[in-house]
């Protein structure tokens, strides 16, 4: 563990409803200050990130259909083209919570694959939103994402009654079994938290607190 290089696993983000440019370029600072590889900003402010990170490795993603899922497919569509034309490299899409939950699973799928058929050149995350869903919805939206070609399952956007939790990412990393990784995200905000999502098996860690959680990691390996 002490090896990690815990920068490298976060998706720094900054999505509030009410964040500002100011804020945008300021998390897209704490980026390069920091070395996250990733900064999730929202579409509106997508070409100002592109242009803080401008000459840096910086990838930076936006997420499309969030937070609730429910856009058309159409309009998810939209969204990811425009943002891999202006610049993204990853989308977190929001699967539709209310088309699993009424069982029609031939839509939910379509809805993910339309979306990576547009924007074959990006990576593409799928947020199940796991709060909402019981444990067989959950085995079944990973195998939907798994089946439309999703790069991660995503726990959680944030804006749900609870985020990632360790024994839904144990559920998940089993269920994907190696055939896409894992991104856990919403409420981590300290290192103990990263650390046992890490362990538990996810791959990424989404936080829009990035940096007290790399200041405590690194405090973490120096003790």
């Amino acid at each position: 563990m002490a090896s990690w290089n815990l920068p490298d696993l976060i998706d720094h983000t900054v999505l509030r409803p009410d964040a500002t440019r100011a804020d945008v370029l300021r998390a897209c600072q704490d980026a390069v200050e920091y070395h996250f590889t990733v900064i999730f900003v929202p579409p509106a402010y997508l070409p100002e990130a592109v242009a803080a990170v401008y000459g840096t490795s910086i990838r930076v993603g936006i997420p499309i259909g969030f937070p609730l899922g429910s856009h058309t497919t159409t309009a998810k569509v939209a969204e990811a083209v425009e943002g891999a034309e202006r610049g993204a490299t990853i989308v977190d899409m929001v699967l539709n919570i209310g088309w699993l939950k009424s069982g029609d699973y031939a839509r939910v799928q379509e809805d993910i694959a339309e979306v990576i058929r547009a924007t074959p050149s990006i990576e593409h995350k799928v947020i199940l939103e796991t709060c909402y869903l019981t444990e067989q919805e959950k085995r079944i939206a990973c195998q939907l994402a798994l089946d439309a070609g999703a790069d991660y399952v995503k726990t959680s956007t944030g804006f749900g009654p609870t985020g990632a939790t360790v024994d839904d990412v144990r559920l998940l990393k089993e269920i994907v079994a190696g055939r896409a990784r894992i991104k856990a995200s919403g409420g981590i905000r300290d290192w103990r938290t990263a650390l046992a999502l890490l362990e538990a098996g996810a791959d990424r860690i989404g936080t829009s607190t990035g940096v007290a959680i790399v200041q405590e990691w690194r405090a973490w390996c120096q003790g």
